[in-house]
Parts: structure tokens; sequence; C-alpha cells
């Protein structure tokens, strides 16, 4: 064993005994161009392969200076495939008097944890059913064509027009949780077979880039509501969540009446994320970032979608079918997708391990056999964002073994009822624009309070002097 290493001092040379190094040293390499992490007791330097990093350099560069092993299983498939890429990049190991995870984190949680997901690989939960996701593309492909026939039999009257603009709004709904399911390699054992299925699920049958919702969504879950890591709840200005409704207010940010967040969130919010925001930040995501594999496949998209569609509507009455399916399903997305997010806690950096920061800003629904469709098994949010790479038909079986964890070291398990977890989203709005209005009111009175001290105080030096200059004269 080497002696206590030295920054800077590069990768490790094959043979020769490995530098050691302490937390301390490591937390001072967390910067844009210098990041080192920690991963299975061994320390790489990670500053310059990060923009090369197939997640994203985000997404590695979140957990700099941290102990990322959990992280680094939760992620990867193939273990020793990946092994292959931090070689190069090894430049010591931790001392031995070192604990394994720097801060206050508790090393027993992290253990029995790492026992619960061995004892996950070891039961196959990891393996997935070929039939069942089979099964959702078909059930995908045939709504397609159902659509598409309601309104080639009926023609493009209001009611078969709604009920296809239903059926193709259902359609996308299930093409989300499809294409997450392979962005997480969850459906095949090679990594490839996902990426390429993802493309077409994406692109062909959804119109976005597969890349751009990886990038964000990735860091969604190494990062779950930490603002400026997870891109799904950094929305300020025009919503305040958690941590930073009191931070705007104290600085007297008022842009919009955010105590009133959660009545003009059905404005903007459901009816507007897919059509407007996805739409402008895919685009843009691809253009900048050059993925023009992906803009093909989504150019086959609305190719596709005008051609079948135009005929009998003209191409003003496909643009508006269009915007209506989009409206539909981005209602959809919101609702699902946040109701196990934005009622829990949201905030800052508090460098937890990974079971305890998972399971601070998740939370589940009761599961059924419609909730688990409907929702992709985003009902299962807990089991899904401890073991991201899981097929979701599995999140059944792995839940029980997620409960005795939680119980055993007092972690809060949360399962709600369907309706009241979508209720919640609208009470942690309400809650957090509440809070944002006491702290601006507070601030409000406080420099008032100060600013008329400091007038009395200056009208009584003016009295004074007054005085002494009459005395005087």
């Amino acid at each position: 064993m080497g002696g206590v290493g030295e920054p800077g001092e590069g990768p490790a040379q094959p043979g020769a005994p490995l530098p050691t190094f302490r937390w301390e040293q490591i937390r001072q390499h967390n910067l844009p161009g210098d990041k080192w992490l920690v991963i299975e007791r061994r320390v790489y330097d990670i500053s310059r392969w990060a923009q090369r990093h197939p997640g994203g350099s985000r997404l590695i560069g979140h957990h700099g200076a941290e102990d990322a092993t959990d992280a680094f299983h939760a992620f990867h498939q193939d273990l020793n495939f990946v092994r292959k890429f931090l070689q190069p990049l090894l430049i010591g190991e931790l001392a031995p008097e070192e604990p394994s995870q720097d801060g206050p984190q508790d090393a027993q949680l992290v253990e029995d944890f790492r026992a619960l997901r061995q004892a996950a690989e070891d039961m196959k939960l990891f393996e997935a059913k070929p039939a069942f996701f089979a099964l959702l593309l078909g059930h995908i492909l045939a709504m397609e064509v159902l659509a598409w026939l309601l309104i080639y039999l009926f023609g493009p009257g209001w009611v078969p027009s709604t009920l296809a603009a239903l059926v193709l709004a259902t359609s996308q709904a299930q093409c989300w949780c499809l294409q997450h399911d392979l962005g997480h390699t969850s459906v095949f054992r090679k990594s490839q077979w996902n990426h390429v299925a993802q493309q077409f699920v994406m692109g062909q049958l959804k119109g976005f880039s597969a890349h751009w919702w990886n990038f964000r969504h990735f860091q969604h879950h190494a990062k779950p509501n930490i603002f400026h890591k997870d891109p799904d709840v950094t929305v300020a200005p025009i919503f305040l969540l958690g941590e930073s409704s009191i931070e705007y207010g104290k600085k007297k940010r008022r842009y919009l009446p955010y105590n009133h967040q959660h009545l003009y969130f059905f404005l903007i919010g459901p009816p507007l994320l897919t059509l407007v925001n996805f739409e402008v930040e895919n685009l843009a995501y691809m253009l900048v970032c050059m993925q023009w594999a992906d803009l093909l496949w989504a150019a086959s998209f609305y190719s596709r979608f005008f051609l079948c569609y135009s005929p009998f509507y003209g191409l003003p009455g496909a643009l508006l079918l269009f915007v209506a399916v989009r409206v539909l399903e981005s209602h959809w997305f919101v609702w699902i997708t946040q109701m196990n997010h934005i009622p829990k806690e949201i905030g800052h950096e508090k460098h937890r391990d990974w079971a305890s920061s998972q399971l601070a800003a998740t939370c589940n629904v009761e599961p059924s056999l419609f909730t688990d469709w409907f929702s992709g098994h985003l009902n299962f949010q807990i089991e899904h964002h401890l073991f991201p790479t899981m097929p979701r038909h599995n999140y059944r079986r792995v839940a029980p073994l997620v409960k005795a964890l939680c119980a055993k070291h007092g972690l809060n398990y949360e399962v709600k009822p369907f309706l009241t977890a979508l209720v919640d989203i609208i009470g942690s709005l309400k809650k957090s624009g509440d809070v944002w209005l006491e702290a601006y009111l507070h601030q409000c009175q406080t420099r008032g309070f100060v600013r008329s001290c400091i007038l009395s105080r200056v009208t009584h030096l003016s009295r004074d002097v007054a005085a002494r200059t009459a005395e005087e004269s």
C-alpha cells in the first residue's frame, strides 16, 4: 500500500502500489474542470473523461467528490464491461482508516441496501420477460392503427376525431413508459439493443430524441429533487418548489404571484409541458448537440402522422389533431410523473447515501391492475428509483424487501391512494406559495421597520444639529 497521495499525481501505474487519499483531499476535487469520485473505495479522476461519459458529463459530475458506488451499480448492467473504462482513470484508493462514505451517513444502511440488491439479483429480479414488453409494444401499435381506422371508417367528424385523439393520447402515454424502460436498459440484456429500440419508440412513435430524454432523465435519477441537478424540479421562476420558496421570499423576488401558483398550474402546467416546453427543449438539444440520427427519427414521426391524417383533415386540421393529442398526453405526463415527487422534500444537495436520497424524494401510489398499466408502473416509484435497471414487472416482488429495509432503519416508505397523490400536487404547490408569501411579507416588513428606524434616527440627528447651530448663533 502506498503512502497518502498528493493531488494531481495522475493515473496509477500498472503494478505500482496505489496511492491512498483521505476524504478531505477528495473533497477539494469537485470543480468543473477537476473532478474525482470514489467507486468501491477506489479513487478515479474523471476530469477529462467526463465529457465522453455516455450518460453525459453532468450526470457523472453530480457525484463529484462523493462515493458513487451505489449509483455506479444502479445505472449499469454489465459492470465488468464498464470497469474497463474506469481502469485508466484510477489514481488511488481510500486510506484504510477512511470510511467508505464521506460525511454523516449510516454505514449499516448502506451495507443492508447492498445486501438487498444482491438478494434481488439472486432472485433474478433484474431479468426481463420478453413477452411482457412485446405485449406493451403490440398494444401501442394496435392503438395507433385503431385511431387511424376510426377516422378512415367513420370520417373526420367530432365524435370519431375525439375518440381518435383519446386513443392516440393513450398510445403516446404508453410510449413514454416503454421508451422509459428501454432508456433504463431494463428490456434487453445488451445495452445497445435497448438504445436502438428506444430510438425507434422515442423517435418514430413519439417524435422526440432519445438522447435528449436520457440526458435530463438520468440526472433526475442521480439526484432526485435536488436543485440545479434534477431538471424536473429546477422550474423557477415559473413555479417555486421546496426550499426555493423561502429563498425567493427572502430576496423579495416576485416574478409571478406565487401564492396563486396552485391555480395557474392548471393553465400552464399540464396543458403545455409536452406541447411547448418539451418540443422546444427537444429540438434545441438535437440541433445544439448535433444528434442528426435522432432528428431523422423525429422527422419520420411527423411525416407519418401528417401523411396519415392530412388526407382526412387537410394540413390545418391534422395540425389541430396533433395539438389536441399533445395536450391530452401532457396532462397524463405531468400528473403521473409528478405525483410521486413534488409533494416530497425538494431542496439543495444534502450528500445522503443512495437509499436515503431516493426515499426522501419519492413515494408510491397504491397498486392495482389499472394503476400499474396507466402509470407504467411508476406508482412503484420507490422501487424504480432504488433499482432503475430493474424491469418494472418485478417491482411488486421486490417491494416487500424494500419495506423491510425501511422498517429496520426507520425510513418512511410512503404509499398513497391514487387520487390523494394527485391532490397532493396541488396542496404542495399551495404550501410552497404560502411559504413564499410569508417570507416575502416578513422581508418587506423587516426592511420597512429598518428603513423607518433609519429615517427616525436621521430626523433626530438633524434636529440635534439644528439645535446646536441655533445655540452657537
